[in-house]
C-alpha cells in the first residue's frame, strides 16, 4: 500500500469509526459488534503507526481510555467419546430443553453447567489408584496413547488420593477408574510462549488449544514437559456411588483432580440463562479459554435413560457464545474445485485474528451468496465464526467500498483446466464439464487416501504424483514403489520406504470403507454401510440398476441416480478394478447366515475383556440384533461388564434378564 493509499484508506476508516461511534454512544443503537469495530480501529492504528506523520489530534486513535518415542501407539476406548449438539441462541436452547423434558418424562429435571474450557479432551484410565493410560478422542473411538506426555502434567494426579468410606458405595471400589477432561495451556502462559517462540525465531502458536493439542502429540515429553499445561476434569465414568453430576464434581474434587471451575447447577431454563450470560461476562477473566457452556443433565439415572443419537448424548449440550467478529479486506475471490467438480468460492484476506485463529480465508459458499451479500474484491467485510474453522462472511460495510469495485461474476471456465463450467438442475453449485480435471484428480486422490487411512500422503505429495505421470487415478497408490517415490522432491531412502509401507499396509479394507473411498455423489459412510450388506461384494453394487438401488433400504432416487452415474463412466470402473489389480483386498461385509436375534433388543453397560464395545454390537447387528443405548421396557438383555453402572440397576428394577459377559459370548457362539 502506497502512502497516498494509506491517506485515503486511514480517513475512510476514520470517518466509518466517527459514524458508529456516534450511534453507539448517541442513538444508543449499535449497528456494528464490539469486535468487529475493534477490528477497525486496530486496522486505522496499524496504518498510522507505519505513517506517523498521518496522525491526527482527532483520530479515534488519540483518545485516550482505560523421552522420545518413535510413533503413538492406538488406544480404544473403553466408552466411545461422543460430540455434543450445538445450539446458539436462547430459543435453541429452550428448545432443546422442552425435547428432553418430553423424553425424560414426569418430575424435576435440573441442569448441571460448566465453562466448556477449548483444549484437547484426554481420557485418563486408573488402575488400582495409579495412572495406566492417557489417551486422545481420536475419532471418538480410537485414540491416541498420550500417557507418556500426560505424566509431564503436574495436575494430572499420577495416584488417586484415598476416598473416605463415607463417599464410597457399598460395594468394593473398582480396581479401573476412568476420568475425562481438558488439557489447556492457561492464558499467560500461552503469551509468554509465543513472544519466547517469536524471540527465538521460531513460529508461533495461532491459539492455546493448538499449543496444548501440539505439546501433548509431541514424541518427545522433554517438549510437553517444558510447558505448562494443565489438566480439568469433568467427567467421571467410573461408578463411585454417584448419583448427580454435583456428586461427581465433589468425588473428583476429593480423588485429586482440579473440576471446571465456577461449574454450578441450575433449576431451570431461565437459569441456565443467566449462567450463560454470566458466564460471557466473565470469561474474559479467567486463565482459560472458553467458547461456551456444557449443559447436561444432573441426574445420572435420567442422562442414561436418555441414551445417545448417533454420536451425541440427548442429555448434554453445547450452549456456544455469540460467534466471534472482526473486519477484513478483500483482497481476491479465489475459486476452488472440489472431487465432485463443484466450485466453491473462498474470500481471501488480510491475516485476520478471529475465534481464536487467524484466518486468511473465508467460504462464500456460491454465487447466490456471493450476489445477496454483493461481495467485491477490495471490499471490507464482517466476518464471524459460529462453531466453524473456517469463518463466514457476514456483511459489507459498502461506506469503505473502493471506488471502481466491480461486481463478482461466477466464471465460465473451470479455474484450474480451462473446461467450461455449468450448473446442474436443482443445485446451487456450478461444476467443472471435465471429466479428467485435474483438480478432481487431486481431490479424489486425497479422498481415497484419507478413506483408507493412508498417514503420511499430504496434498503437495499427491500433486506431484499426478503431475509426474505416476499416479493417475486413487487406485495407482498402490502400485507406487520406493523407485517412484524417489524421483519426487523432497524424499529420500527412508521417507520413500516408509511411506511405501504404509500404502501397502492398508491394502485389507471393508467393503463399505472401499465404497465410501470410491468418493461417489451422496454416497457417506452410513450410505455406503447399507451397499456393502445389501449387495456384498463391489462388483454387484456396480452392476445394480437404479431400481435395484432403490431396493436398499434408506437409498433413494437421488443416491440411486449418482451411484449409476459414477459406474457408467470407464474411467470409475477402470479405478475399480486397478485396485484389485495392484492387490487390494475388500472384505465382504460380515453377515450371518440366520439372524437368530432378529427382534432382540440388546444395552451394554461396563466394559468387555473379549471384545470391545463397538466389536459387541456389530457382532449384534450383524446377527439381526438390535443395539439401544438405554434401559427399557422393551429391552430384551443387558450385558454387564465390569464396573456396570445404573443401566444394570435399571434392568433389575424392570426386571430386564442381565447377561454376564460369559453368558453373552457363549450366546454369540450358540447363534
Amino acid at each position: 500500500m502506497t502512502k497516498a493509499d494509506a491517506k485515503t484508506r486511514i480517513a475512510q476508516l476514520r470517518d466509518a469509526i466517527d459514524t458508529y461511534r456516534y450511534a453507539y454512544h448517541v442513538l444508543d443503537e449499535s449497528p456494528l459488534s464490539d469486535a468487529a469495530l475493534d477490528s477497525l480501529k486496530h486496522e486505522l492504528y496499524e496504518l498510522e503507526q507505519r505513517y506517523p506523520d498521518l496522525i491526527t489530534p482527532d483520530s479515534p486513535t488519540q483518545r485516550v481510555g482505560g523421552a522420545p518415542m518413535a510413533k503413538f501407539q492406538k488406544v480404544v476406548h473403553r466408552a466411545p467419546m461422543l460430540s455434543m449438539e450445538d445450539v446458539f441462541t436462547p430459543e435453541e436452547f429452550a428448545a432443546w430443553d422442552a425435547r428432553i423434558r418430553k423424553l425424560a418424562g414426569a418430575g424435576a429435571l435440573a441442569y448441571f453447567c460448566m465453562p466448556k474450557i477449548d483444549g484437547l479432551a484426554v481420557t485418563l484410565t486408573y488402575q488400582d489408584g495409579r495412572l495406566v493410560t492417557a489417551a486422545t478422542r481420536g475419532d471418538g473411538r480410537v485414540g491416541e496413547d498420550v500417557t507418556h506426555n500426560v505424566r509431564t502434567v503436574e495436575s494430572v494426579p499420577l495416584r488417586l488420593a484415598d476416598l473416605p468410606s463415607a463417599a464410597m458405595p457399598a460395594t468394593p471400589a473398582p480396581s479401573i477408574v476412568e476420568v475425562r477432561g481438558e488439557i489447556y495451556l492457561p492464558v499467560k502462559a500461552f503469551e509468554k510462549m509465543n513472544k519466547e517462540q517469536e524471540k527465538a525465531g521460531k513460529p508461533v502458536f495461532a491459539n492455546p488449544r493448538n499449543a496444548a493439542a501440539g505439546s501433548v502429540r509431541q514424541l518427545d515429553p522433554a517438549i510437553a514437559a517444558s510447558r505448562p499445561l494443565q489438566f480439568i476434569a469433568w467427567d467421571l465414568l467410573t461408578d463411585l456411588g454417584q448419583k448427580t453430576q454435583e456428586e461427581e464434581a465433589v468425588l473428583l474434587k476429593k480423588l485429586g483432580f482440579k473440576f471446571v471451575p465456577k461449574a454450578e447447577r441450575c433449576d431451570d431454563v431461565p437459569a441456565v440463562e443467566a449462567y450463560w450470560r454470566a458466564m460471557q461476562k466473565a470469561r474474559a477473566g479467567l486463565d482459560f479459554w472458553i467458547d461456551g457452556l456444557v449443559v447436561r443433565v444432573n441426574d445420572n439415572a435420567v442422562y442414561e435413560r436418555l441414551g445417545t443419537v448417533g454420536k451425541t448424548p440427548r442429555g448434554l449440550v453445547a450452549w456456544k457464545f455469540p460467534a466471534e467478529e472482526a473486519t477484513a479486506a478483500v483482497h481476491d475471490i479465489a475459486w476452488y474445485v472440489g472431487r465432485t467438480g463443484a466450485l466453491t468460492p473462498v474470500a481471501v484476506l488480510d491475516p485476520t485474528w478471529i475465534g481464536g485463529t487467524t484466518v486468511q480465508h473465508a467460504s462464500l459458499h456460491n454465487q447466490d451468496e456471493i450476489e445477496r451479500l454483493d461481495v467485491r474484491v477490495g471490499d471490507t467485510v464482517i466476518l464471524y465464526k459460529a462453531g466453524d474453522i473456517i469463518p463466514k462472511v457476514k456483511g459489507v460495510l459498502k461506506e469503505l467500498r473502493p471506488k471502481g469495485a466491480r461486481k463478482t461474476h461466477a466464471p465460465k471456465v473451470c479455474p484450474v483446466c480451462g473446461s467450461p463450467v455449468a450448473r446442474r438442475d436443482g443445485e446451487v453449485a456450478i461444476t467443472c464439464s471435465n471429466a479428467r480435471c485435474p483438480a478432481k484428480d487431486a481431490e479424489a486422490v486425497l479422498y481415497a487416501a484419507r478413506a483408507f487411512g493412508i498417514d503420511g500422503l499430504g496434498p503437495q505429495t499427491i500433486t506431484q504424483l499426478l503431475e509426474t505421470g505416476l499416479v493417475k487415478r486413487p487406485s495407482d497408490l498402490f502400485a507406487l514403489t520406493e523407485a517412484d517415490l524417489l524421483t519426487l522432491e523432497g524424499f529420500a531412502d527412508v521417507s520413500s520406504k516408509k511411506l511405501v509401507e504404509e500404502i501397502q499396509r492398508r491394502k485389507t479394507i471393508t467393503l463399505d470403507r472401499f465404497i465410501a473411498a470410491l468418493g461417489i455423489r451422496n454416497v457417506g459412510g452410513e450410505t455406503a454401510y447399507d451397499l456393502a450388506r445389501h449387495f456384498g461384494t463391489v462388483h454387484a453394487v456396480m452392476k445394480a440398476t437404479a431400481d435395484d438401488l432403490q431396493a436398499v433400504p434408506n437409498v433413494g432416487k437421488v443416491v440411486a441416480e449418482s451411484v449409476v452415474d459414477y459406474f457408467a463412466d470407464p474411467h470409475h470402473r477402470e479405478t475399480v478394478e486397478g485396485y484389485l489389480a495392484h492387490g487390494v483386498r475388500i472384505e465382504p461385509p460380515k453377515l450371518a447366515a440366520s439372524r437368530p436375534l432378529e427382534g432382540k433388543i440388546f444395552v451394554l453397560t461396563g466394559s468387555m475383556e473379549a471384545m470391545s464395545r463397538e466389536e459387541a454390537e456389530a457382532k449384534i447387528k450383524e446377527l439381526g440384533g438390535k443395539a439401544a443405548g438405554s434401559v427399557s421396557k422393551k429391552t430384551s438383555f443387558v450385558v454387564a461388564g465390569e464396573e456396570a453402572g445404573s443401566k444394570l440397576k435399571k434392568a433389575r428394577e424392570l426386571g430386564v434378564p442381565v447377561l454376564s459377559e460369559s453368558a453373552f459370548l457363549a450366546m454369540l457362539a450358540k447363534a
